[in-house]
C-alpha cells in the first residue's frame, strides 16, 4: 500500500495518508493492478483459456458463453460478445452483471440453463478491472473516507465451466444458490459514470468509487440479517470442505465470519494480498483452494457474496 500512497502524494493531492495508514485502516496489504493496454476482456479471456485447457475442453464444445463482471470493456456491445471473438466462441452469448455478485447469478442462471435443457457445456469468465476507478487526487479528508473503499480493489480475471452431467446425490453440481437484496441501499457504493444519471460527466469526480460509510454499514447489516436467516442453507455452508467469502477487507472478512458463526479454518483470508477482486474474489479463493490442497473433488464448497445495491447470496457446489 505505500505505492498508493506514493501515486497520491505524486499527484499533488492536498491529502495524503500517513504511512501505514492505509494498511491499518483496511488490511490490505498490496492490490493486483492490469497492464495499462489489458482490457477486463483480456483479463476474462486469459482465465477462460486456463479452464478450458485444464478441462480438455475446446471452445467449439461451448454452446453459451457469459461475461459476469461488475467492469465491462464498452457499454455496447455485451463484453461477452468481445470476450467469444478473442476465443474464437460462435456460441450465444450474453452479460451478468450485479456488481461483487456477478459470478454468482452467473452460477444461478447457467444452473437453470443446464437444468432446463437448453445449454449443455456453459463458459462463464470474469474481467474485472476496478482499478481504473481508484481516486489519486484528494482535495479534502471526506474525499479520502468516500474514496477508501478504491484503494482496496484489484484487477483480476476468472472464469469457470459448467457441464451436464450424472444429477445424483454425490454427483458434482450446483447444489443450492439463495438471494436476497435490499435495493433502497444502492447509494452504498457507486461509480456514477457512463449512465444516464451523468452520461458525459463535466468532471472525473462520478468516475471515482466512492463509498458511503453509513449507508455500507446498512448493507452489510442486511447481508447479515438475510444469511442468518436461510437456516437449512446455512447448516450446509457450515458443514463444506471449505467457504469463499466476498472480502472488502480485513475487518470484514473476520466480522462476517463470527456473525455467521462459520468454522474459521475453513475459510481463507485473501483480502490481505489479493485485495477486492470485485466479483472475480470468490472464483479466486476457490482457486486458491484447490491449489494448495484444501479441496478436491466430492468436496463440498460454499460462495458467499455481498454486493453493492445491496445484496447477497449464496451458492454451494459439489466439486
Amino acid at each position: 500500500m505505500e505505492q498508493t500512497r506514493e501515486r497520491i502524494a505524486a499527484s499533488g493531492s492536498p491529502v495524503v495518508p500517513p504511512r501505514g495508514l492505509l494498511e491499518r485502516f483496511t488490511g490490505v496489504r498490496g492490490v493486483h493492478v492490469r497492464d495499462e493496454d489489458q482490457q477486463a476482456s483480456d483479463l476474462a479471456v486469459a482465465a477462460a483459456a486456463k479452464v478450458l485447457a485444464s478441462a480438455g475442453t475446446g471452445i467449439k464444445e461451448v454452446d453459451l458463453l457469459l461475461f459476469a463482471s461488475s467492469c465491462q470493456d464498452l457499454l455496447e456491445p455485451a463484453t461477452a460478445h468481445i470476450v467469444a471473438a478473442k476465443l474464437g466462441a460462435s456460441c450465444p452469448v450474453f452479460d451478468v452483471k450485479n456488481a461483487c455478485n456477478s459470478v454468482l447469478n452467473a452460477l444461478q442462471v447457467a444452473r437453470a440453463l443446464i437444468e432446463t435443457g437448453q445449454h449443455r457445456t456453459i463458459l462463464i469468465t470474469c474481467g474485472e478491472t476496478p482499478t481504473l476507478g481508484t481516486r489519486w487526487y484528494l482535495p479534502d479528508v471526506r474525499a479520502l473516507h468516500s474514496a477508501a473503499v478504491g484503494y482496496t480493489v484489484s484487477d483480476a480475471g476468472a472464469a469457470m465451466l459448467l457441464t451436464a452431467g450424472p444429477a445424483g446425490e454425490q454427483d458434482p453440481g450446483i447444489i443450492t444458490t439463495r438471494f436476497s437484496a435490499e435495493s433502497t441501499a444502492w447509494q452504498v457504493c457507486t461509480v456514477q459514470a457512463g449512465g444516464s444519471m451523468n452520461w458525459r460527466p463535466d468532471s472525473d469526480e462520478p468516475t471515482y468509487v466512492q463509498m458511503q460509510g453509513d449507508m455500507a454499514a446498512t448493507g452489510q447489516q442486511h447481508a447479515t440479517r438475510a444469511l442468518t436467516g436461510y437456516r437449512p442453507e446455512l447448516e450446509l455452508i457450515r458443514s463444506s470442505t471449505f467457504i469463499a467469502l466476498h472480502q472488502i477487507s480485513a475487518a470484514q472478512f473476520h466480522q462476517t465470519v463470527t456473525a455467521l458463526n462459520l468454522p474459521a479454518d475453513r475459510c481463507m483470508l485473501t483480502v490481505a494480498d489479493h485485495g477486492n477482486a470485485a466479483s472475480a474474489s470468490l472464483p479466486l479463493q476457490l482457486a486458491r483452494a484447490q491449489e494448495t490442497g484444501r479441496v478436491g473433488p466430492n468436496d463440498l464448497v460454499s460462495l458467499i457474496g455481498f454486493a453493492s445495491g445491496f445484496s447477497a447470496g449464496i451458492t454451494v457446489i459439489r466439486l
